[in-house]
């Protein structure tokens, strides 16, 4: 098994579950190397792997079980994802709260990596719209926790990257929506400077904003962008031949992406060229444009497995925050980035806006870049002297997408782990929820 990145395939005993009793007979029969849960695979490094233990595959276990249209919330098990959930309730005119690049994850997911997406700096992540969640300890009780019962249990299973339990159950406070269509505005930067002025002076505007950063431009045009900002339409707001049905949705994966890349197709020159493309087709500004949800939040969704792009040896995607008023500190990264001879494919620039008591939940106020970068010699050497100015400010990786971070730079960049250990000590004692990355940084 590898996650997303494909990088560290390690194997262990897959077990399907589609119910609260299967997941009890795993772990009854578990011994040694533990469980972990897994969803859709969308974890870019080791957290959904357990070496020579058991994983549980818990997209069986996906029931819509209540619904309330009124107060637009639903309760869910564990292995829906939040495409389901977009397909089923989008058309009655509810859509999830956060959702990241990616629609392929389930709620079960959501939670343990406690996700955030373009809206974060107006509505938290996807924890913070829980308003409780059934939890399956090592002990066997099924325990109802959230901010209120349990706090502390619910904030380390809050981006705990599934090392409390198994999330079987929650119920998630949805976001009412009149359309499926977004409200659009882009505009293309020709630098970081303009770039972050610009979102600093205009994302309280909007709802969701991400910009796409040129991490290969050096120069005068380091960090050039095209940034998105947007907001769901209002019914009035659409074309009249649209208003009859507003909340029309759909989406498809458009092609498939086989398993032929050969390594080293994506490099420098291959990038340069995508991005001065991208770049250019781009409109310099743009206002007011309607786009349907998958073109404005999921656009990679339309291709099939495209992390194989990449080739065998996989990718890292290397995603940190550095806290506002460190602008120099992200200035330096990107510099360091661009003139290092790695080629990042796909690189994304948002703001964060405040934290939760998550104790490992990864957003904290300030700037958050995420670059996926082909595995070639001396990346790892890289990543590893870009960590320490980002964690000398303040700054931190996130563990859904994590693959090489070292132990004691993370120990640096969490400050509340030990809270986490002492939560995850008292009901799971024995460590029989662990995975790849909890091994990995004695989590």
């Amino acid at each position: 098994m590898t996650g997303w990145g494909r990088t560290a395939a390690t194997p262990a005993l897959v077990e399907r579950v589609s119910d609260e009793a299967d997941v009890r007979k795993v772990l009854a029969e578990a011994r040694g190397r533990g469980v972990v849960a897994r969803g859709l695979a969308r974890s870019y490094g080791d957290a959904a792997q357990n070496a020579g233990g058991h994983v549980l595959d818990m997209t069986g276990s996906d029931r819509v079980l209540d619904v309330d249209l009124a107060g637009a919330e639903v309760e869910v098990e564990a292995g829906i994802s939040l495409d389901r959930l977009m397909n089923l309730f989008v058309p009655l005119g509810m859509f999830v709260p956060v959702t990241p690049g990616t629609r392929y994850v389930t709620v079960g997911g959501a939670i343990a990596a406690d996700i955030h997406g373009k809206n974060h700096h107006v509505a938290g992540s996807f924890s913070q719209h829980v308003r409780w969640l059934d939890l399956l300890t090592a002990d066997g009780q099924v325990r109802r926790v959230s901010p209120e019962q349990d706090p502390d249990l619910f904030w380390a299973t809050a981006g705990g990257m599934g090392l409390t339990g198994v999330i079987l159950r929650a119920r998630v406070r949805m976001k009412p929506i009149e359309t499926s269509q977004t409200m659009v505005d882009t505009d293309r930067t020709p630098d970081l400077d303009s770039l972050m002025t610009l979102l600093t002076e205009t994302d309280h505007l909007y709802d969701y904003s991400v910009a796409w950063i040129d991490c290969v431009a050096k120069g005068a045009r380091m960090g050039r962008s095209v940034l998105t900002r947007g907001r769901f339409a209002r019914r009035d707001e659409l074309p009249a031949r649209k208003q009859a049905d507003p909340l029309r949705y759909s989406q498809s994966v458009k092609v498939s992406v086989p398993d032929v890349f050969p390594p080293g197709l994506l490099n420098v020159a291959t990038v340069s060229a995508f991005n001065e493309l991208w770049y250019r087709k781009a409109p310099k500004r743009k206002r007011d444009q309607l786009q349907s949800i998958p073109t404005f939040f999921h656009p990679l969704d339309g291709v099939g497995a495209w992390n194989r792009i990449y080739g065998p040896r996989g990718f890292v995607q290397w995603q940190v925050t550095v806290p506002f008023g460190h602008e120099e500190t992200m200035r330096h990264v990107l510099e360091r980035i661009s003139s290092s001879g790695h080629a990042s494919f796909l690189a994304v620039l948002k703001r964060f806006g405040e934290g939760n008591p998550g104790m490992l939940s990864y957003p904290s106020p300030g700037w958050t870049l995420a670059l996926d970068i082909p595995v070639v010699r001396g990346l790892a050497r890289l990543l590893d002297e870009l960590d320490e100015p980002v964690v000398d400010v303040g700054g931190r990786t996130y563990l859904a997408k994590d693959s090489r971070v070292r132990p004691e730079v993370f120990e640096r960049m969490y400050p509340r782990i030990d809270d986490f250990r002492a939560v995850r000590a008292r009901v799971d004692p024995d460590g029989v929820f662990t995975s790849d990355l909890a091994r990995r940084l004695s989590l």
